[in-house]
């Protein structure tokens, strides 16, 4: 076995990320990676505007320490624009996003004027100066750099994007990803139920996993434990994708025929790590496709996912930032005694009380658990040298907010 550490740096140096780049409507764009900086053509707001609805006037009209009179010269909605310019003892009517008119340099709020006929009636120190005003390039500036290449499009940069005037821009190409299960014991739904069967849940956790990551996946389903059906099955897969995602066949037993079969057509450079849950898990290549073999227990493969494959898919798709994790320390509301030095992950209930966060597991720990993951907003993390956690111990948690 190595160590999670080893595990990861070998995967991570052996990715080389794509190169090939394609243009995309930004419509399409949720979980592409950019392949080009993104730089502002115009300042964002283009222009000082409102905040808020209200009456743009002068500061100096309200400065004083009494209640004052304005006359109202008119209204403006957004997306028109005022040529008047405001003088002394008047105010403009004006909605939120409206551009300020010339003169004006404060936005006092309709709730707390008086309105008679054209006229409005403002109280003391009802605003600050420049009170709900948004500066012209406050947000952006012309020529600033907005999105650096490799970045990943979320739901707000595709909004930012827009705001830019952007309809199409670069990515790199989507990432091609084939999953199997292997295993005489795996039915697909809808096949019958039968002694010693079970239906394959893997391939539809690792299906709702890479989704989320926005790769193209090709599912090639079950294939027997027979070492030509594999063989063939992992042939497709390396020349249709460019990672191949198996589960199940890669412990030690007289079954397990995957570590076999992908050393004879390419190479495992590991099989086994030394974390719980996950420690049958293998990395390689046949070809030019990486491979990934994961464990076959259902809470296995999201671990293992999560704390390998995920960050080398983003790697190989061009993502900068794709190692980065959030980790932060909560206070242990269990105890636990470990049995061996290893690095293990517990899935936890992570909330926040009176003297900060508190995470407890989630109950019985099994690798087949499946339900221990779908109680679970985080993942704790025992370290080696932990042999023990008691009531109170601070330990290290992994919020599960992209899952």
């Amino acid at each position: 076995m190595i160590s999670f550490e080893d595990a990861k740096r070998k995967i991570l140096e052996g990715i080389i990320p794509v190169k090939e780049t394609e243009e995309i409507k930004v419509l399409s764009s949720l979980n592409r990676i950019l392949s080009s900086d993104i730089i502002a053509s115009f300042d964002i707001p283009p222009h000082n505007n409102s905040a808020m609805d209200g009456y743009a006037l002068r500061y100096e009209d309200i400065s004083q320490t009494e209640e004052v009179r304005l006359k109202v010269i008119g209204e403006l909605p957004a997306g028109k624009s005022f040529d008047k310019e405001i003088k002394p003892g008047e105010a403009l009517r004006i909605m939120t996003g409206a551009p300020m008119p010339k003169g004006a340099d404060t936005v006092v709020i309709q709730e707390v004027t008086l309105i008679d006929g054209d006229w409005i009636s403002i109280p003391p120190k009802a605003a600050k100066l420049n009170a709900n005003v948004r500066f012209q390039g406050e947000d952006i500036k012309k020529g600033e750099l907005i999105l650096q290449k490799g970045t990943r499009i979320r739901p707000q940069e595709m909004g930012l994007l827009a705001s830019m005037g952007h309809g199409i821009i670069n990515v790199y190409r989507q990432l091609k990803v084939a999953i199997i299960s292997t295993g005489d014991e795996l039915l697909s739904i809808g096949e019958k139920r039968t002694g010693g069967k079970i239906y394959d849940s893997n391939r539809y956790s690792l299906y709702g996993l890479l989704a989320a990551l926005g790769v193209e996946i090709i599912d090639l389903g079950i294939v027997k434990d027979v070492r030509d059906l594999i063989e063939a099955k992992f042939k497709e897969a390396s020349e249709r994708a460019d990672v191949v995602i198996t589960s199940g066949g890669v412990s030690v037993g007289k079954y397990d025929l995957v570590k076999e079969v992908v050393t004879s057509l390419g190479k495992v450079e590991f099989w086994q790590v030394n974390i719980k849950p996950g420690k049958p898990l293998s990395f390689g290549k046949i070809g030019n496709c990486y491979f990934f073999g994961l464990p076959g227990n259902p809470v296995s493969v999201i671990v293992s996912f999560i704390k390998f494959v995920r960050c080398a898919l983003l790697k190989l798709a061009g993502c900068h930032g794709y190692d980065k994790i959030t980790l932060f320390k909560a206070k242990a509301n269990f105890q636990m005694t470990k049995k061996e030095p290893r690095l293990e992950w517990l899935r936890g209930i992570l909330s926040y009380e009176e003297d900060g966060w508190v995470v407890t597991t989630t109950g019985q720990q099994g690798s087949g658990i499946l339900t221990s993951m779908i109680l679970a907003n985080c993942l704790i993390q025992i370290l080696p040298v932990q042999k023990e956690i008691t009531k109170g111990d601070e330990v290290w948690v992994e919020p599960l907010e992209w899952i």
